[in-house]
């Protein structure tokens, strides 16, 4: 198996940490504190033609591959160390323009992706509701066929891009057992409306919404695939691309974490010497370098099944879990090597916690990862 990348692969990383690095890092703690979303950065990042990265050219996108869509987001993660801009990215990526490319009839396709990737659009998916979360499928928002119109009635939560979005895919109940999926303009859709903004611990820059449908009428045109089949055709597949590709964004941030631990080693002293000359510091940093190579290892193993054609539910199932409790412990540690100073916002390794977080919950709990490993493990009868 080769683990390397080729010299044109190389230079596409290093130019997107580049600029994350020059555009996206100053200001990060700042947006954090203020939990504020900066449209220039994203601007900016349209402008490097990021924003239809995994959309084929014929769309208007760049005709990334999914390792390509990896080796981005790990870098803008490590290099702009901003896991909020990150995560809305990841989002308008994975889950608002791939499922319109991949389920879209030609008119959907030749009316939403261009926008969404020139980045004059930012795209949204809203599934996640205040008692269907790890359960997709006790979802309540309905929609009603009526003449030419599907009417929508429901309130989705934890919206990422839900503030910001002007295209989100909503999931409905459209049966007694099957939903579907509906492409709604945010804007000049009656019924449609963005609730309370959510104040999360982490990942702060990236805004966070309640959407509200209260008779919310949508062309039928609107529909995304077949009616009654978006659960199993289009969520789930969306829930794949956030445990193969949004997932190595949380790389770059351990790694930039792991960076910024050593740096700290290296300066600090402590008994006439620095830190890093400490056995028990020194262990620390390895531990934090055996836990980003495992889940880099694991993250892109799972994206180049993907990227084959190849099974892969389980293998992005154990990259997710991995990454969901080893970012925390890399981050953790990191507080411990800073001492005092790292449990208080004068340093970045406190905002590697909080952002950590969400990697064990959003996209699929840790738990529920568990649950999809041990059923390939079992058999889903568990038998």
């Amino acid at each position: 198996m080769d683990f390397s990348i080729s010299a044109d692969e190389q230079a596409f990383r290093d130019s997107c940490h580049s600029w994350a690095r020059r555009v996206v890092a100053p200001g990060a703690a700042e947006r954090d504190r203020a939990g504020r979303w900066d449209p220039a950065i994203w601007q900016s990042f349209a402008d490097q033609g990021l924003a239809g990265l995994p959309i084929p050219a014929e769309h208007g996108g760049a005709g990334g591959a999914v390792l390509d869509c990896c080796l981005a987001n790990e870098a803008i993660g490590e290099g702009g160390r901003d896991a909020g801009f990150n995560l809305s990215l990841g989002a308008h990526w994975v889950i608002g323009a791939v499922p319109i490319w991949l389920h879209g009839t030609e008119q959907q396709r030749r009316r939403w992706l261009p926008g969404l990737c020139d980045g004059s659009l930012i795209g949204a998916w809203a599934s996640t509701e205040p008692e269907a979360g790890s359960d997709a499928a006790a979802i309540r928002t309905s929609a009603v066929r009526e003449g030419d119109e599907w009417v929508l009635n429901g309130t989705k939560t934890f919206i990422t891009n839900g503030p910001i979005a002007d295209v989100v895919t909503v999931l409905a109940r459209t049966s007694e057992r099957g939903a579907s999926a509906f492409i709604v303009d945010a804007h000049n859709t009656p019924g449609f409306s963005v609730g309370r903004e959510i104040d999360k611990m982490g990942c702060r820059s990236s805004p966070t919404a309640e959407i509200v449908l209260r008779d919310c009428r949508v062309p039928a045109a609107n529909l995304l695939g077949p009616p009654d089949e978006a659960l199993w055709r289009i969520a789930f597949e969306c829930f794949d691309w956030e445990r193969t590709v949004m997932i190595a964004g949380s790389i770059g941030g351990m790694q930039a974490t792991l960076d910024e631990a050593i740096a700290y080693a290296r300066t600090r002293r402590q008994f006439g010497r620095p830190i890093a000359d400490f056995q028990a510091i020194a262990h620390k940093l390895a531990d934090m370098k055996i836990n980003l190579e495992v889940c880099r290892t694991a993250v892109y193993r799972a994206a180049w099944l993907k990227q084959q054609g190849q099974p892969h539910a389980v293998e992005a199932s154990i990259a997710k879990a991995l990454v969901g409790d080893l970012s925390v412990r890399n981050a953790l540690e990191a507080i411990q090597i800073h001492g005092g100073y790292g449990y208080t916002k004068d340093f970045a390794a406190e905002r590697s916690l909080r952002d950590a977080k969400l990697t064990s919950i959003g996209g699929g709990t840790t738990e529920i990862q568990k649950l999809v490993i041990s059923r390939a493990l079992l058999g889903s009868s568990g038998e």
